[in-house]
């Protein structure tokens, strides 16, 4: 038995359409309470997934909206359960309105992301694709978008699985020798699956190292715009931003503190971060806005040092370029007077012009170019979160002690050991062994109606 949920799945906004989930024993007993079908029919007769037109009229017969109904029967369904889902119009005083009837019927208030959580309990999907819902609906990107849709396909739990399968015919196969020695079993030579640890290393290995480009997909490229006073990086940030951002004035030491915002170039989610003009100052404020500036420069992923290129190279524009990952050559629309030392050649270098946005598009796409991680793995076989990548190591490091001893020629029962520790932190991956905590802190994340 499964307590009755209900949800509003589109958000409490003003909407063209509105959505209203209910999923768990007696879904469509209670739609049918408040749902009348124009063609005379009842919910509970109609076929599944087909959508039906009618009313949806309270309890006490007052009519509340207009729109569609669709039921899924369990187990063919999101959840695994019987579902129902109401489609009206997008008021919030509408939707309110219905939900509240639903709660009056006998559903109860669905917590956050206790339908997807269903789902892994009942089977429909693994952790790692149930990870996947939340950063499909947090992506910022396409890329990020194409990833978390192919892990919601189960990309991951397939190239997991294949480890997994491979490391469990391992231990039957010692356990089979072990627990029927007068069978007529082939006796379990430890160095005949070295080949085996080895491929096993090879795909966790490979997994792992998706990790670091999977962190910039999720989370995006922290970028500090550092530089001297005045030489246009606020109006770079602004330029990259497409709207002012930051206050932008001729007289130095306008910036006294950092200023952050997010924007999508070039494919790419850039959490750009405007810094305080580096130079001695004898001002204590501003003195304060040049030490959060190098400390923006210690944490950033890539340092973008911005450059007057109407004017000749000073002593203060060395600091932020020495460091930069990026040298951007500002007021390229005016006649260029700098001249690069060869120290800071080896540095890409991109003539842009904030006033005229000129070189933009070319900036982002340098700064892309020095993501980390190969660009060639397909999408959804990318680690995006802390959690998948802490167990793909533990599985590697045991995988890893496995080969070692099986190498130093111990006895099989101490390279199982090793081998039944990579099987269950693959379990606790894809959920195959439950974690109650773990799952509690994973569907905490998502939002009511998920």
């Amino acid at each position: 038995m499964s307590e009755l949920i209900a949800a509003l799945a589109t958000g409490n906004v003003r909407s063209a359409i509105g959505i209203i989930r209910l999923s768990g024993d007696g879904a469509v007993a209670c739609v049918d309470r408040l749902f009348h079908p124009k063609n005379g029919g009842r919910m509970g007769d109609a076929p599944a997934n087909r959508l039906i037109f009618g009313e949806v009229q309270g309890l006490d017969g007052a009519l509340l909206d207009t729109g569609l109904c669709t039921v899924s029967r369990a187990p063919h369904s999101y959840t695994g359960e019987d579902t129902a889902e109401l489609q009206c119009h997008g008021s919030p005083v509408a939707l309110a309105a219905i939900l509240g009837e639903l709660f009056r019927a006998g559903a109860r208030q669905a917590l956050p992301g206790e339908f997807t959580k269903r789902a892994f309990l009942n089977g429909k999907l693994d952790l790692t694709q149930a990870e996947a819902v939340i950063d499909l609906i947090d992506a910022q990107t396409g890329g990020a978008a194409l990833n978390a849709s192919a892990q919601l396909a189960g990309a991951v739990r397939k190239k997991t699985d294949a480890v997994y399968d491979r490391l469990l015919d391992m231990t039957a196969h010692f356990h089979a020798v072990v627990d029927w020695p007068d069978e007529d079993i082939e006796d379990f030579q430890a160095l005949s699956y070295l080949d085996t640890l080895n491929a096993a290393g090879g795909a966790l290995r490979g997994l792992l190292d998706t990790f670091d480009r999977g962190r910039v997909l999720r989370d995006g490229v922290r970028c500090a715009l550092v530089g001297r006073p005045n030489v246009g990086k606020s109006s770079l940030l602004n330029a990259l931003l497409g709207f002012d951002r930051a206050i932008v004035t001729d007289v130095p030491g306008t910036t006294r503190d950092t200023v952050e915002d997010t924007c999508v170039a070039g494919g790419v989610k850039l959490r750009l971060v405007d810094t305080a003009g580096l130079r001695d100052t004898c001002d204590a404020v501003e003195r304060m806005g040049v030490e959060r500036s190098l400390a923006a420069m210690d944490a950033a992923d890539v340092v973008i040092a911005v450059l007057d290129a109407s004017q000749p190279l000073t002593p203060e524009d060395l600091t932020p370029a020495r460091r930069a990952g990026v040298l951007a050559l500002n007021k390229s629309d005016l006649p260029r007077r700098l001249e690069l030392p060869e120290e800071l050649t080896r540095i890409p270098a991109v003539a842009v012009s904030a006033r005229t946005g000129e070189g933009i598009d070319r900036l982002t796409q340098t700064v892309a170019a020095l993501l980390p991680g190969r660009s060639d793995v397909p999408a959804g076989e990318i680690l995006t979160n802390a959690r998948q990548a802490g167990e793909v190591a533990a599985a590697l490091d045991s995988v890893e002690a496995a080969r070692e001893a099986l190498l130093a020629g111990v006895t099989p029962d101490a390279v199982l050991t090793e081998i039944e520790a990579a099987l269950a932190a693959l379990g606790r991956l894809s959920g195959r062994t439950l974690a109650g905590d773990v799952t509690e802190r994973i569907f905490q994340r998502f939002c009511v109606g998920k």
